[in-house]
């Protein structure tokens, strides 16, 4: 039963032209058939409020879900949330949150409510680790059916990690794949750096200007 439900998510991904790869084939996607979930953003929020299907769910204070503009051409999609996103149920709050905020108004020339922002995964893992490859299994379904309901016209991938699981590209280095627009179902996708990382390296924020000014030329 569980293989089945497994090849007709993967059917109806494919179908709905996101790309996977044999590096992610295997990885469980329990409870993951899309046409199951609420076709609405609200709904779909009430949908996994209660949800358990991982480890994470024990330690965190509350879901992150997402927010933004339901319609939103732009969405970023970032790693996990951390303690003050776990605290407040945001995404992206705090020094990281409020360099993203720039970086959508003073490069994309955007608000934060214009744009939609998520996770790969919704609840804290644990000292802010990356989330493992069961985790996303468990969470990413939920993102799929995010990205669905708004249909965005570009995804941003914040960081390695958002890159890898939204892509399959497990192997890929975040300095290589940077600024590149990749095919992504009926969505462009750009991988650029965390804004975490950018708050330990500055110099690195000419690299993420030039991504969102490719952004920006397309939007």
């Amino acid at each position: 039963m569980q293989q089945m439900k497994l090849l007709q998510s993967l059917y109806q991904q494919r179908a709905f032209g996101y790309q996977y790869f044999d590096d992610i084939k295997s990885v469980p996607f329990e409870n993951s058939d899309l046409s199951d979930m609420p076709s609405t953003l609200t709904q779909l929020a009430t949908y996994i409020n209660d949800c358990s299907l991982c480890n994470l769910s024990k330690g965190r204070k509350h879901i992150v879900f997402g927010e933004g503009n339901v319609h939103a051409d732009l969405m970023f999609i970032g790693e996990g949330p951390g303690e003050l996103e776990d605290n407040s149920g945001r995404p992206f709050v705090g020094r990281a949150g409020e360099l993203l905020d720039r970086i959508i108004q003073n490069v994309l020339m955007l608000k934060r409510e214009d744009v939609y922002i998520a996770n790969i995964v919704k609840c804290r893992p644990p000292a802010n680790r990356a989330p493992t490859e069961e985790e996303v299994a468990k969470c990413k379904p939920f993102l799929i059916k995010q990205i669905e309901i708004v249909k965005p016209k570009i995804i941003i991938a914040l960081g390695a990690t958002s890159y890898s699981y939204l892509t399959g590209d497990m192997s890929g280095k975040i300095s290589r794949v940077r600024g590149e627009m990749i095919n992504f179902g009926t969505s462009k996708l750009m991988p650029t750096f965390h804004p975490s990382y950018l708050l330990r390296n500055p110099s690195a924020k000419k690299e993420v200007m030039s991504d969102m000014l490719k952004v920006k030329a397309i939007l």
